[in-house]
């Protein structure tokens, strides 16, 4: 019985370090009207009423990119990194042919949800990855870009 209760306390500590689970997503064809930041893009959704705007943001699941601005970075290599990740994500989405948008739920800040940009069939979230530009986040505190 002890050793039942110790290997219960020990998957359980060890579940609070996996990687969540990848919520459930429906994905559309909107168009992307703007890039707000690197991990951040906004999209035509003329599906909402009046008199809301008909344009809601993305945040891309599961990733943090560096801030670009000075109000929210950390230090001036924080600020540049941002800049080149937003440029990335411009980049990226003014290259594709394809655009959609997959929603997973509504960010916690509310105003946004969460999902990814497909562009030719290919995650933003693992573009942004694998080039450099984001790290995997999932909550918590983030590491810094100033390092």
């Amino acid at each position: 019985m002890k050793k039942l209760l110790t290997l219960s306390l020990i998957l359980l500590s060890l579940s609070a370090f996996a990687v969540p689970k990848v919520p459930a997503s429906v994905t559309y064809d909107y168009p992307v009207t703007r890039i707000i930041d690197g991990d951040t893009v906004a999209f035509k959704a003329a599906f909402l009423p009046l008199p809301l705007k008909p344009e809601l943001s993305i945040r891309i699941w599961g990733v943090d990119t560096p801030e670009k601005t000075l109000s929210q970075a950390k230090c001036p290599a924080e600020i540049e990194k941002g800049k080149a990740a937003s440029k990335f994500t411009a980049a990226a989405v003014n290259a594709a042919t394809k655009r959609q948008v997959t929603i997973m739920t509504w960010d916690k800040y509310g105003g946004r949800v969460l999902g990814d940009v497909l562009l030719d069939g290919k995650s933003l979230r693992e573009m942004l990855i694998a080039s450099g530009f984001a790290r995997e986040y999932y909550g918590g505190a983030k590491a810094s870009w100033c390092n």
